[in-house]
């Protein structure tokens, strides 16, 4: 029997998902694509500053995961970033944190409102 999938808690989606050379219209093979979980990892521990273990707890994964996780996500901005392709983030195994705090560590951007969600506006 599959383990069931669990869900990894995302506080912040981008305002913008594509990203790219101006000069260059996006097709497969140009593109590299981050899922949203990976996006969060980055914003968590690079952004944000936290550790490996404070983003594990606030995304309720392990610390293993979230390695992994972080790996492959900056794998693909380095291709990004060095071979000039465009960069597309876009889903994942992910679920919205409820903006209340609720199982949140510090910096969750749906309750401290400092970078709003479309959505949210």
């Amino acid at each position: 029997m599959a383990r069931p999938i669990k869900w990894r808690r995302v506080c912040c989606l981008p305002e913008k998902n594509t990203f790219g050379p101006l000069d260059s219209p996006p097709n497969a093979e140009r593109c590299v694509t981050m899922t949203i979980d990976e996006y969060e990892t980055i914003r968590l521990i690079d952004f944000d500053g936290f550790t490996q273990e404070e983003c594990a707890k606030q995304m309720n994964v392990a610390r293993t995961t979230i390695q992994g996780i972080y790996s492959e996500a900056r794998k693909k901005l380095a291709e990004f970033l060095v071979e000039g392709k465009v960069l597309s983030i876009e889903g994942g195994e992910y679920q919205l944190c409820e903006g209340l705090g609720k199982g949140c560590v510090r910096g969750c951007r749906r309750r401290n409102r400092d970078r709003c969600f479309a959505e949210d506006e």
